[in-house]
């Protein structure tokens, strides 16, 4: 039997996502918390996708499979909370298809990155602090123009094993928010690193290093060379993960973190 569990987590002390050798990982967590709150299973997670060392997530999902049936999910949930630390959360279990996967069955994912230009204590680690004012108009109208392509190999980590570097973008757009300015991006699919390097090439744009006609060129080079640095983990979020209405339906009491 196949079960989602729907969750967030702060990334500040954790080296992504995925399970790796002698690093503390969101996956590993939650793994040998799944097994301690669920006895008799061995139980390994699958997730919707793999975020970076640093990296938070408002909104993620990931799958794990189960010989006996879960009859009480919310107790489950509840022996979770109490096991894990308190920078990861988790909000619900939910049986699913055996067919349904967190992450081949999303169709649509969002990130959300959050940028100030004022000093916050309370941002630390949370939300990255620009040291100049960027024209946001220019990054909107850069930030436009990305849903007009497919191919993103300029924003895409070098030697990766991805088979394609196509993407489509559905919007993406930056908005004011409070005391910061929030960048967010959907797509179908995102590349290894992906939404950090146009976030840190639109910084290019609003400081006026490139032009929006130029930063369609970065694009259309297809070479990560001549995209711009990639923008701190940090201010770095997965903010929404949409599947199929037959698949799996979000819980709706689940908000995002700022928004």
């Amino acid at each position: 039997m196949r079960y989602f569990i729907e969750l967030a987590y702060k990334g500040t002390r954790y080296h992504g996502w995925q399970v790796q050798p002698n690093a503390e990982t969101v996956q590993e967590r939650l793994d040998d918390a799944l097994n301690k709150a669920i006895r008799g299973e061995d139980i390994h997670v699958t997730g919707a996708g793999r975020t970076d060392t640093g990296v938070h997530a408002s909104y993620f999902v990931a799958h794990f499979d189960v010989e006996t049936e879960i009859e009480d999910t919310g107790l489950v949930v509840h022996k979770l909370n109490r096991i894990l630390p308190d920078d990861i959360v988790v909000y619900s279990l939910t049986r699913v298809p055996e067919e349904a996967h967190s992450r081949f069955s999303a169709v649509e994912r969002t990130y959300n990155y959050f940028l100030t230009v004022k000093r916050n204590p309370f941002f630390q680690e949370l939300v990255y602090r620009i040291p100049f004012e960027p024209d946001f108009d220019l990054m909107n109208k850069a930030a436009a123009t990305l849903s007009e392509y497919e191919d993103f190999t300029s924003f895409s980590k070098l030697h990766t094993d991805t088979k394609t570097n196509n993407c489509k973008v559905v919007r993406a757009y930056w908005k004011p928010y409070k005391d910061m300015w929030v960048f967010t991006i959907t797509a179908d699919r995102f590349l290894r690193n992906m939404v950090r390097a146009v976030t840190g090439t639109l910084f290019d744009v609003g400081r006026g290093r490139l032009t929006t006609e130029e930063f369609r060129h970065v694009i259309e080079a297809k070479d990560r060379g001549r995209a711009g640095t990639s923008a701190p983990a940090h201010g770095l979020y997965l903010a929404d993960i949409v599947y199929p209405e037959n698949v799996f339906t979000k819980t709706e009491s689940i908000t995002n973190l700022f928004l």
